[in-house]
């Protein structure tokens, strides 16, 4: 067999394991998939919004006497409708939340990639900054994919506080835990480890400590990272999807506090919706 056809068939078969690998980092459900009912119950409204000529769709819920606005950027999986129990939690806590879906997700138009989720982040913040928010009033939440969104956003744009739940190093990070040595030749991006040192918010890293998908001292050595002022959570018996529910009053305390001392020094003129 001729080496040069066995070489082109090697880095074509890897280049096609490398491109499945990175494209199973996102598991969008798309309308009407979800539980789009959630929307009247917890008293929210469609938002809508644009990045790079793609329509993204959000949920915003007002709480009365809010003196922030959380960004509040989900996971790789579902929608905004899955994420009801955040808003409710977010609100308690006193922070109106835009939940946003990235491109591909829920209503939203396009497909998801590492470039296209930051640029919907970031229309999502100039939707809160339209909305009369100060970027001293806006706080960043992301859970574990979007917790790499969020970093991203952070160490370019000013904002409040940033909040990392169930956050990783890289995506590389994680591939060498499920599978040593081919994983980060296989998979990248979502550097977080690389851009963490760059942001000057508030950092607040909440992770549980029986964590089955995100190892929990991934987490802590983004934290590790982390130039502060910073302060982290182990949620005692926290698994990857149940953080708000385990401890839920501890939870909405935890936020509310770091909410408050991160908007202390605010001075941007009052939210006029």
């Amino acid at each position: 067999m001729d080496a040069r056809f066995v070489a082109v068939t090697a880095v074509a078969g890897w280049a096609l394991l490398a491109w499945m690998a990175n494209r199973s980092a996102y598991f969008p459900m798309k309308y009407p998939g979800g539980d789009w009912e959630e929307r009247q119950r917890v008293g929210a409204e469609d938002a809508w919004m644009e990045a790079d000529g793609a329509r993204l769709h959000g949920w915003w819920k007002r709480a009365e006497g809010a003196q922030a606005a959380v960004l509040f950027l989900h996971g790789n999986a579902g929608n905004v409708s899955h994420r009801a129990g955040a808003m409710e939690d977010l609100a308690a806590a006193g922070a109106s939340v835009l939940v946003l879906d990235y491109r591909g997700y829920g209503r939203s138009e396009g497909r998801p990639t590492e470039r296209g989720l930051y640029r919907d982040a970031e229309a999502g913040y100039e939707w809160l900054r339209g909305k009369g928010w100060g970027e001293d009033r806006i706080i960043l939440v992301g859970e574990s994919l979007g917790a790499a969104v969020a970093v991203e956003l952070a160490a370019r744009r000013t904002c409040a506080g940033v909040v990392l739940e169930a956050p990783f190093p890289s995506a590389r990070a994680v591939a060498a835990r499920v599978l040593p040595v081919l994983g980060p030749a296989l998979v990248w991006g979502f550097d977080s480890l690389a851009r963490i040192g760059n942001v000057r918010a508030p950092l607040l890293v909440i992770h549980g400590d029986r964590d089955e998908v995100i190892d929990y001292d991934l987490g802590m050595d983004l934290y590790r990272a982390a130039p502060g002022p910073k302060s982290h959570w182990t949620v005692e018996g926290g698994h990857h999807n149940d953080l708000h529910f385990v401890h839920p009053e501890a939870y909405r305390a935890r936020l509310r506090a770091f909410m408050m001392n991160a908007c202390t020094a605010a001075v941007s003129s009052p939210p006029r919706s």
